[in-house]
């Protein structure tokens, strides 16, 4: 009796847990009246079972923590609590404390590393685009933007206009244009070819410098008979001339 009163003094200290006293009841309690004495612990065998588990439990997540720590701190190999029997929650918050230590370390990195790329990009920006300055940086922007959606249509409208498939690269679209351009060139010249009346570039050159040597002569003429007749129009020189006869 005087052992389970030593007990029982410790169970009801304010630093006991309240799950280990529990009032008795019926002929136990009945007992304990009759003799005096007010324990009620028949069910600590119960919870130091269950302590024990938890124990148990202690080291398997004592364990677990140890494997995720090597995985995020393969650095820190030590753990003075390896050759431990019995492991604290003290020793698990540590381990903790250092995971949660090492996440926001990182974060930290990542917050400035992102910041850093950030920078890089809008600097890679402006000397792409020659801007001095951040305030011109968004003005670019939209103007490289209404650029490119105008560049986008004009080349959507080629490949419709060209018959080309949507997939085509500009390069092909430059080509088709050119080839192009050569058929109407050529087109062009044999037109003129055509209207002077040679297929001979030497006699083009000939019918042109002909022309030079006429066409001054013809010009100071019709002028002067403009004068001389006191009129304006070519049209009206024939009956000015009829008029004078």
């Amino acid at each position: 009796l005087k052992v389970l009163s030593r007990i029982d003094s410790i169970l009801r200290s304010p630093r006991a847990p309240p799950l280990i006293f529990r009032p008795s009841k019926g002929p136990v309690q009945n007992y304990i009246k009759e003799n005096g004495q007010g324990c009620g612990f028949e069910h600590l065998p119960l919870t130091i079972g269950m302590w024990a588990d938890q124990l148990i439990a202690l080291k398997d997540l004592h364990r677990s923590l140890r494997k995720l720590s090597l995985e995020l701190l393969p650095w820190n190999t030590k753990d003075p609590q390896d050759n431990r029997e019995s492991i604290r929650v003290e020793d698990l918050q540590l381990i903790v404390d250092a995971i949660l230590e090492e996440l926001e370390h990182k974060e930290k990195n990542s917050q400035t590393q992102s910041l850093q790329t950030l920078s890089a990009i809008v600097s890679h920006f402006q000397k792409l685009f020659d801007v001095n300055s951040l305030n011109g940086v968004y003005p670019r922007m939209n103007e490289v933007y209404t650029k490119l959606g105008e560049m986008t249509n004009a080349m959507r409208n080629l490949h419709e206009l060209l018959e080309l498939d949507s997939s085509a690269p500009p390069t092909v679209v430059v080509d088709t244009v050119g080839k192009l351009c050569d058929i109407i060139n050529k087109n062009v010249t044999e037109q003129v070819q055509q209207l002077l009346g040679t297929r001979d570039i030497h006699s083009i050159i000939n019918k042109l410098e002909e022309h030079e040597c006429f066409f001054p002569p013809f010009q100071a003429l019709i002028q002067d008979l403009l004068r001389l007749l006191e009129i304006s129009n070519v049209d009206d020189i024939l009956p000015a001339v009829q008029n004078l006869k």
